[in-house]
């Protein structure tokens, strides 16, 4: 009796300890569980807005184009003969004649019959409008065209763009559609004939500004970031670093510097828009610099990408071990000398990453930008900083809100150029990051 007593007094404690154990491992592969389907959760909605934006975004990239064979009659170009002596009597000729009465032979319209000006208008509804400076730039290059006859790919309107790519149900009532069916008659034939196509919109990322959507594009607004994010990389790398440096290898220990500490890690958290608004009333208001100027939009961003940078370099030459400076300090280098001759170079892969970064962080920012009018209708390309200009982000914003169908596409095309420079500048990071630092 006495043997059976203890070898059961044995079994309870072995199987509360197997229960435990059991539990112990339910419960870890519990929060596995929860760890992967969070990652999946995540990833799938990554995928779900990727896949919307390319789906809405890859024809952006492509342009319904008319192949025609322009005659530069001089009689519309140039009916006085002055070019000679007045060269401004090419700018002021009405080209988008040209293309509409070459469309219309190809398709077989007398332009001269008065009864037919119903169909010359939707002809003409079949052209861009900014046909009339494609085709004025060609003379004003070149004036040897005048008299001559050329095949010129024009931009199609922005409707015939969006029906050719399937944009617009055809088989809707023609009195609900700006298509008419006469007009996809003519599209049917020319696409038949190979004169209309879909060639690469190189005008995406050259055009600026333009209430329409065909010519528009966001080539001032890649001008603008570039100034910005140029001014961001002057100003705040050496400022950031200077002021890393200072603070974590010289700066005395005390509240004063614990009270800078502080401040530096609320400015990182302090929304962008508040930026915008010191922007306004500093560099706007009371300095007097111009608005929606890169030189504005860069130094407010640098004011917001400064705290970024100072963080990733304080803790990069926190990461350089002791050794390193008590080595050089013990073979005779003055401070300075330990920290710029081998503190800094061991802490630069990290401030580089820091540096990118906060740029890539800089050029996605859209809230101070608005804030210093940068909302602007740019068409022409800024020639300095000082220069009105626009941002990729800001360009965005205002494609979105557009009425106009063809500017959906638009707006999804620049969203995946932006967010292509993101990756390549956060995958430029990483490879940097890998590539020079030292582990440990």
């Amino acid at each position: 009796m006495t043997d059976l007593s203890l070898s059961e007094g044995k079994v309870a404690p072995r199987a509360r300890r197997d229960i435990g154990l059991r539990r112990r491992y339910a419960a870890e592969a519990r929060f596995r569980f929860y760890g992967i389907f969070a990652i999946a959760l995540g990833i799938f909605f990554l995928l779900a807005l990727l896949f919307t934006v390319f789906k809405g975004g890859y024809t952006a990239f492509w342009q319904t184009s008319i192949n025609l064979p322009i005659t530069f009659d001089a009689e519309t170009i140039d009916p006085d003969n002055k070019r000679a002596t007045d060269p401004g009597k090419l700018l002021t000729a009405n080209y988008t004649v040209l293309a509409r009465n070459a469309l219309a032979e190809k398709l077989g319209i007398d332009v001269e019959d008065k009864a037919n000006r119903a169909d010359l208008k939707l002809v003409s509804g079949l052209i861009s409008q900014g046909v009339r400076t494609q085709l004025r730039d060609i003379v004003v290059a070149d004036p040897s065209v005048i008299g001559t006859t050329r095949n010129v790919w024009v931009l199609a309107a922005a409707d015939v763009d969006s029906a050719h790519k399937g944009q617009i149900d055809l088989a809707v009532p023609e009195a609900r559609r700006k298509v008419k069916d006469q007009q996809v008659e003519w599209m049917n034939k020319l696409s038949q004939e190979g004169m209309m196509a879909e060639r690469f919109n190189s005008g995406l990322f050259t055009f600026g500004a333009s209430s329409r959507p065909e010519t528009s594009g966001m080539g001032v607004a890649l001008i603008g970031s570039l100034y910005m994010m140029l001014i961001v990389l002057v100003l705040s790398l050496p400022i950031g670093v200077a002021a890393s440096i200072y603070l974590e290898e010289f700066a005395p220990k005390n509240r004063m510097t614990d009270l800078i500490e502080v401040n530096i890690n609320n400015l990182a958290a302090v929304p962008s828009i508040v930026f915008g608004l010191l922007g306004l009333a500093v560099f706007i208001n009371f300095a007097g610099l111009p608005r929606s100027a890169s030189l504005v939009g860069g130094l407010v961003l640098t004011l917001m990408t400064l705290p970024t940078i100072i963080i990733a370099t304080r803790a990069a030459l926190k990461a350089v071990p002791p050794s390193i400076r008590s080595a050089a300090l013990g073979v005779g280098a003055s401070r300075m000398q330990m920290v710029f001759h081998h503190v800094l170079p061991l802490a630069a892969p990290g401030i580089l990453t820091g540096t990118i970064i906060g740029l890539a962080q800089a050029l996605g920012e859209t809230a101070p930008l608005l804030l210093i009018g940068m909302v602007a209708f740019v068409a022409n390309y800024p020639a300095t900083p000082m220069d009105p200009a626009t941002a990729l982000p800001v360009q965005i914003f205002m494609w979105a809100n557009e009425a106009e169908r063809a500017f959906v596409e638009r707006t999804s095309g620049a969203i995946i150029i932006l967010l292509l420079f993101l990756a390549a500048m956060n995958l430029a990071a990483i490879i940097l990051r890998r590539r020079f630092e030292r582990r440990w």
